[in-house]
């Protein structure tokens, strides 16, 4: 967002409300993992897990895209299929592959193969409508990957059970939701981005309840209360809240801004893994991190 010339002023009061939003949204979202990690210290599932986020997050979105909807017309045929898709793969696949690629890996790599969704959303628009690739993109990416690849490395090393089941898991998702941002944006521009989010999010809770209805039997429900608590927390910090902070921040600082600032989500995962999970933090972990990071950095100003 740009300001005139004459308002030099006003641009640290966009900053100024802009910055902590989007680094709340930032720090908020990159905690679902380590809930997710603590709520499975409890011998519960990704689908149980799963149900119960979305179970609490589902009124907060009903709110959501009742509020952004009020006076627009009602959704017609190509749209409700457009918000069907985008909540299938943008919240409820990408959701639930997560979550069970988190039964397997640590935190800290989880965080690391989600951020390379940048290079998913170039390589799927390389491959759907034949976008040009140069060679310096080709090099962001590799720097990205070869990031992750010494995570992954180091954490194969510790001889850690189904860690390539886990990241399969996790890279799936990281590919389900490229898919939502690359198809998401002709919707975007009809519904706008708080309506489509809390449609398509509503259609994902729906989802993710009933396919605990499909296949677990009602009484799988009963887990530990502090699962119950966890769920809670990650469905209001860590789903809901996000959200809508990204989007505030969005609209006072722009997309490719607050994109950047979004950059802390891996490191205060990693922080968090250390200090909450006991997670070990290696040099492996931190030149992976560094490589992540410079690696969507770079692609993002060399798009």
């Amino acid at each position: 967002m740009s300001s005139p010339p004459s308002s030099a002023a006003a641009a640290p009061v966009q900053l100024w409300p802009g910055l902590p939003l989007a680094l709340g949204g930032a720090i908020a979202f990159s905690g679902k993992a380590i809930i997710v990690k603590l709520a499975y210290r409890h011998d519960v599932d990704a689908v149980v897990l799963l149900m119960y986020r979305m179970l609490f997050a589902l009124p907060l979105f009903v709110l959501i895209a009742w509020w952004a909807g009020r006076g627009r017309l009602p959704l017609d045929r190509r749209d409700r299929l457009a918000v069907f898709g985008l909540g299938f793969s943008g919240y409820y696949l990408a959701s639930y592959l997560d979550f069970a690629g988190l039964q397997y890996i640590s935190a800290s790599l989880e965080r690391l193969i989600l951020y390379l969704t940048p290079t998913f959303v170039l390589l799927l628009g390389w491959w759907r409508h034949g976008r040009r690739i140069t060679g310096r993109q080709v090099l962001a990416m590799s720097v990205s990957y070869a990031g992750v690849a010494l995570v992954f490395g180091h954490e194969l090393g510790l001889q850690r059970p189904q860690i390539a089941l886990g990241a399969l898991l996790v890279l799936g998702s990281t590919a389900s939701y490229a898919l939502f941002l690359l198809f998401s944006g002709e919707v975007v521009q009809r519904l706008g981005a708080l309506r489509l989010t809390g449609l398509a999010s509503t259609v994902a809770c729906v989802l993710c309840i009933a396919q605990f209805l499909l296949l677990r039997p009602l009484g799988d429900a009963i887990v530990p209360a502090p699962v119950i608590g966890l769920s809670l927390l990650n469905a209001v910090a860590c789903t809901v809240t996000p959200v809508l902070l990204t989007m505030l921040a969005i609209e006072r600082l722009g997309p490719a801004l607050a994109s950047q600032i979004g950059m802390v989500g891996p490191v205060s995962t990693i922080i968090m893994g250390v200090l909450i999970l006991g997670e070990p933090f290696t040099s492996w972990t931190a030149t992976g991190t560094l490589g992540v990071l410079a690696g969507v950095w770079l692609l993002a100003r060399w798009r």
